[in-house]
């Protein structure tokens, strides 16, 4: 699935437009996600993630690049062999969209802040 635009609060992919946070795997967008602590990204905020079983999991901060990525969250998917690739969303897209064909690529992006 290819990322064809976003802009502060919206994204477009394959088509469809969505203006909640999205975590996009393979063949799959599931938009409304959300974390348990709101602009702090945590393991836990991620089960759906792993279920894709990704290589690389690329993280959209927003717009300004406000989500925190917690030290936990880290070294959890380091020990679960993923990668971690985090920019402000604009870059996170842009990333996933060179990713996505060539690696089991996910991306959780938040699309305000």
């Amino acid at each position: 699935m290819e990322i064809e635009s976003y802009r502060f609060g919206e994204i477009v992919i394959g088509g469809e437009t969505y203006r909640s946070d999205v975590i996009i795997g393979p063949g799959t967008v599931k938009a409304g996600w959300w974390r348990s602590e709101g602009h702090r990204l945590s393991l836990n905020d991620l089960r759906e993630v792993f279920e894709f079983k990704p290589e690389v999991l690329i993280v959209g901060t927003g717009f300004y690049g406000r989500l925190e990525i917690s030290p936990e969250l880290a070294e959890g998917l380091n020990r679960r062999g993923i990668a971690l690739l985090s920019y402000d969303s604009r870059r996170a897209c842009s990333i996933y969209n060179t990713l996505s064909g060539k690696k089991v690529a996910v991306a959780a992006l938040h699309l305000t802040c």
